[in-house]
């Protein structure tokens, strides 16, 4: 398969689908986004809303996303016993699933932003945490 720039909602959709296909099976991040996802049909469009958002500033999502309001209540949900570490797994898979099927500028934008919400996110369980 040839690799693409992320252009339109149909790759936005592809990607969204792949990574999180990782994500159901991996060891550590399977069982957390498995035990607290139960619509995954209805979670992955959403989600796909999110990153058309964020990749080509399209699509239904403006105004629709509070990421920390939602990781807060799945740290709540898990016992807070989301680390760093689940972080770094997911920033893991993410990349190579853009590497295995994407390249370009907006393929670029994906990892730096991802690299980028992942370590806010963490931040801002972690102050929740402390409060």
């Amino acid at each position: 398969m040839d690799k693409i720039d992320i252009k339109s909602r149909k790759e936005v959709d592809f990607l969204v689908r792949r990574f999180y296909d990782q994500i159901r099976k991996h060891d550590t991040l399977g069982p957390i986004f498995n035990g607290v996802v139960k619509d995954w049909d209805t979670h992955l469009i959403h989600l796909s809303d999110f990153w058309e958002m964020i990749l080509l500033q399209s699509g239904p999502g403006a105004g629709n996303f509070n990421p920390v309001r939602v990781h807060r209540q799945v740290d709540a949900e898990v016992d807070n016993s989301i680390e760093q570490a689940h972080f770094g797994n997911w920033l893991e898979l993410w990349f190579e699933t853009l590497d295995k099927y994407f390249e370009g500028e907006n393929a670029n934008y994906a990892k730096e932003h991802a690299r980028r919400m992942a370590h806010m996110l963490f931040m801002r369980i972690w102050e929740a945490r402390v409060k």
